[in-house]
Formats: C-alpha cells, structure tokens, sequence
C-alpha cells in the first residue's frame, strides 16, 4: 500500500464494507474510519456502509467516486427488455380494455359496477355468478372489457409502488345529487399521474337534487374539463339504479379504446400482476391474476412476488375452470406456497428449479439493497438513518378529519425545520388511514400522522406487514412537538473534538506497509492506547493517524503522561511520510446531539 494514491477515480457498488473501501482506496482502514467519525459515523472494518456515505467519504480523501455498474435484475425468461416484444418471439394483437372504475365513497361506484355487471356480462352469466373475485369481463358490441372490482385510486398506489401499469381507461364516478369531493380530486390525481384516459360518469342523475351543470363546472375546477365545455374529458350522464346510459358509458370506453388501441403479445410466457389474493379452507392460497402479456396455461410455473409455485387449478372470473388464460384475462389461481401480495408482478417459468433458483438469486439481492434503504417508517429509526448521511426530509403523510385542521396542521409542519432538515408531505387528505396510505407510505418511506382520525384493524395488519409506522393524535401541539423531535433526529450530529496530549517525534525507527515505529517525548497531557491523532508539521495538519501500540521502556504500556519518553507504533498515512521533528496531536472525539 503506497502513501499517495494511484488514482482519483474509483468505482464501487451499492454497498461496501469499510475493509474493502480502504483496499480500492489505497489507504489503510484505519484512514476510512477516522473519516467515517469525522462525518458522524461509526463503523467498524468489517460493517457494510451504502454508496453515498462512501462517496462522501471518498470525496473527503481526495478521490473521485462513481458507481460501480451493478448487474440488471434479470427476468427468468430474458434476454428481453420490457416492452421489447419481438424479441420474445410473441406475436403483437389487439387486447381488451382493462378499466378500473374511481370516486368518492358515497356516489354509487359499487352499484355502478353492478349494474354494469348485471346487464353484460360476458357470455349471459348475470345470475350465474356466485363468487366476487376482484375482476370481471363484460361484451358490448361482440367486444370484451375488463373491469377491476378495486378500490380504485387505492390500488393506483400499490400498483405504482410496485412500477407496474395495471389499467388503460380510469372512469370517475360523481353523483350529480352531491358534486366533487376530496375523494373525487384524489382520484383524479392518481389517473393523471399515471397517464390514463379519463371518462367522469356522472351518476344519480334521476335523483331529485341532481345538477349535472353545477357538477360540470366542479369538475372544470379540478381539471377535468368536460368535451361538451370544450375540453377533452368523456362526461357521460347515467343512472345505477334504472340503468339508464350504461350501454352509452360502454360504448364511451370501446371509443376511447379505439383511439389507445391497447395491445400485447399473446404467446410466450405469462406475465402480469396479483389483483387480489386470500387463503380460503381446502383451497389454501387464492390468488386472483390480470394477465398483462402471454398465455398462461394450466402447469405452469410461476414467480409472484417472492413466491412461487405450479398452476394446480385455473378459473375465469366465472369460477368455471379453464386451461389458458390470455392478455386482459383476469383468472383465478391454485397453487402457490405463499400468499403474494396485491399488486405483485407474476410471471411463467420453465421448470420449478428455474423459479427456485431466480427467488433465491432475488433474496440475495434484496439483503444487499435493504442495506441502502433508508428505514425511516419507524420513529425509532429516523436517528440511524441519518447517521448513514441518507435523509434529509422527513417524508410524512397528513390524515385529518376536517378541511380546517389539515391546513392549519399544513402550514404549521412547513415552519418546522431549517436548511438543513425540513418536512416533506408526500400527501395529506381527510378521513381515516386506508390502505392508500399505507401503499403510499411503504413505498417513499413516509410516517402516517392522524389527527383525529382512526385506522381500522386489517389497515393496521396491513401498516404492521409493510413495516410502516403511523401515530394519531387529538391535540395538535403533540403532533407537533414529535414533529420537532424527529427533525432533531434528522440532523446530522456535533462532532466535539478534544485535545488529550501531544508528542514530539524524537526518531523513526521502522516503515512498513501499513505501520510506522517511532518515537518521542510527551509533551502535555495523558496518552493512552487506541487515540486519533493529528500529525502536525509547522503547525499545519499534514495527516490524520491512529495509535496502535505504546511501549515504555521496552514494556508495552497503556498510557504515557507528560514527559515521558516512548515508543509508538501509528497506521500508516498517505498523506505525507513522517519525520523526526514532527508533532502528534491525540484526541478522543464526541457525538451530540443537535436540536432545532
């Protein structure tokens, strides 16, 4: 190992340990952990620490950091790119729509379904149904659509979450009796960022206190412009109840799907995403799939999520059993050693061994990366994430229960902070915790604070499975204070720096690779085994050290005190070759706590 380094560009993984950080450094390992402290944190030689602690450590040392190219997570079919269908082999077709139906709570969504459901259903089976699976398929005009039963903008979430598009057309119920509500806006949001069509069907038009004009306008506020008022969103006026303009809503999403024209490769290996899934006796996991691209056949292998397993049973969304499953096809699945989770990504393999292989490959990966994620949906581990240099924001997610709290709260968290940690509100909204929120939070790493709100049993299982934290509060002031708290955490320690002795360099008695044995006379103050040390050359830092070993006399001791003469063995330093003359500065170093 040489004093000076050989090059100002090194490259290194996601994640590194201290030891092998200091081999592609040139410098001794010591030198990395005396710049780690510096920087606030602690770690021994053998500790993993993530991409950015080491460029900035790297930085600090004079070298040029950059990221190491790390391997693509491949899929167990490739060579193929997403979206890059022609290699696969697969020939390109037309799909059915897949239309995921949004709104407020109150303003009929369900019974929209319904009724949708009950007069085109594929294949004239309206009475025949007798199992609720997530999805189903209707025809109109000889042709199917696909609807997912979901919690609309809900799933949006965990689809994203996962980097996944599930839907080609977002319908947005609003009852005409009761105008655009908070719900409705989120909606909205969530169909706009993931770039979909957007059809409004204004529902409860034969209500007494309807006004379709006065919705109209509410939606015009929102962005969503309808076609009849010169924009370019489908408002299309029906009744749940009498049926009234649901073959107009159909033949709306065939016209919309004309102009996306959605298509996929139906042959080759499935592949797709879980849309619901639960254990049922006798049955064990029931896990309903949306194939987005290839057949799926009855004997396939496939990979959710971090499971797998062979296709034993396969049903439409009927419940009737079937032997392959296309593109747009919601079907049923028995199988599976373990239960996925909604919006899982599922694709077909060769053989067992292929998936057994690729999950274990996927662990692996996985132990890597979860040391670069910064745990901050736990209170209790925003402290150690910033240790790590990796959070600056405290990622939160707002739920009140009036409009009035939710700004005040609102305005309050954005005074909280200086330019060095501040709250970021990945999202706020009225209500209670949903399963939104948990997706939401999950996936950029946000605390949920409720302010007068609940969370309900199987959303708190949920937030527990996740890993997400959530806190509820009735006075704002508390809210406030952890708040405060936690932004405290977030600030990047004082390091104090205390002088214990120094040393003149009297003789260099022995250089080696990683060591040097010298020797001087203690000049002021107490030495004792295990300081850093400056090294000090007409007052100027020329190195930064550590003591390894102290001799008196021939013996080895564990400390010195002013004017004794010893014997030193130091790291090696590659910053400048010691020499007689020079002085050592010892000292211990304090972590504090800083607060706002």
């Amino acid at each position: 190992m040489s004093d000076t380094p050989t090059t100002t560009s090194v490259q290194i993984p996601d994640a590194i340990s201290v030891a092998d950080l200091a081999k592609r450094l040139d410098l001794s390992a010591t030198a990395v952990i005396t710049e780690l402290m510096k920087n606030g944190v602690m770690a021994t030689i053998n500790e993993l620490i993530d991409f950015e602690t080491a460029a900035i450590v790297g930085g600090e040392l004079g070298f040029t950091i950059e990221h190491e190219a790390a391997e693509t997570e491949a899929r167990p079919n490739q060579p193929r790119g997403e979206g890059d269908d022609e290699q696969s082999g697969g020939k390109i077709q037309d799909r059915p729509p897949v239309v995921t139906i949004m709104g407020h709570v109150d303003h009929g969504k369900t019974s929209l379904l319904d009724a949708i459901r009950a007069t085109h259903v594929a294949g004239g089976e309206a009475g025949g149904i007798t199992q609720h699976i997530g999805a189903y398929q209707v025809t109109k005009n000889d042709r199917v659509i696909t609807f997912l039963d979901t919690p609309g903008h809900e799933a949006f979430s965990a689809i994203r979450a996962h980097g996944a598009r599930m839907t080609d057309v977002a319908i947005i119920v609003v009852a005409a009796d009761d105008g655009v509500k908070p719900q409705t806006k989120e909606a909205a949001q969530h169909a706009k960022t993931a770039n979909l069509p957007i059809i409004v069907a204004i529902n409860k038009v034969d209500k007494p206190a309807a006004d379709v004009n006065r919705t109209k306008q509410q939606l015009a506020e929102i962005d969503l412009t309808p076609d009849d008022w010169g924009g370019d969103v489908p408002c299309v006026e029906v009744s749940a109840k009498s049926t009234d303009g649901i073959d107009k809503l159909l033949d709306m999403i065939l016209l919309v799907t004309d102009i996306a024209k959605p298509s996929a490769r139906f042959d080759g290996p499935a592949r797709g995403l879980v849309i619901e899934s639960h254990v049922q006796t006798g049955r064990g996991s029931v896990v309903t799939l949306l194939i987005q691209e290839g057949t799926l056949s009855l004997g396939d292998y496939i990979i959710v999520g971090n499971t797998y397993g062979k296709v034993r049973s396969l049903e439409d969304y009927r419940g009737q059993k079937i032997k392959a499953a296309t593109p747009s096809m919601p079907a049923v699945v028995l199988g599976l050693k373990e239960l996925p989770d909604f919006g899982n990504w599922f694709e077909a393999v060769g053989t067992e061994k292929i998936a057994r292989d690729w999950l274990a490959q996927k662990a692996k990966t996985n132990s890597v990366k979860s040391l670069m994620n910064v745990k901050s949906t736990s209170a209790s581990d925003l402290q150690a994430a910033v240790a790590d240099g990796k959070v600056k924001e405290l990622m939160i997610i707002l739920k009140t229960d009036v409009a009035g709290s939710l700004e005040s709260i609102t305005q309050s968290l954005k005074t909280v902070g200086n330019e060095e940690v501040r709250v970021h509100i990945v999202a706020s909204g009225l209500g209670d915790i949903s399963e939104n929120d948990i997706n939401t939070a999950n996936a950029s790493n946000a605390i949920i604070l409720g302010f007068n709100v609940s969370i309900n049993g199987s959303i708190n299982q949920l937030a527990k499975r996740n890993g997400v934290d959530f806190k509820l509060y009735r006075i704002i002031y508390e809210l406030l204070d952890d708040v405060r708290d936690w932004l405290n955490d977030l600030l990047p320690p004082e390091i104090i720096e205390t002088e214990a002795a120094r040393l003149k360099v009297l003789g260099i008695f022995k250089v080696t690779k990683d060591q040097i044995v010298t020797g001087g006379k203690v000049e002021d103050g107490k030495i004792v085994s295990g300081l850093s040390m400056h090294v000090m050359r007409a007052k100027k830092v020329i190195g930064e050290t550590k003591l390894l070993s102290l001799q008196k006399a021939k013996a080895v001791v564990k400390q010195v005190v002013i004017g004794d003469e010893c014997g030193l063995v130091i790291s090696r330093f590659t910053e400048d070759e010691l020499k007689v003359g020079d002085e050592l500065v010892f000292y211990t170093t304090e972590s504090r706590r800083r607060t706002l």
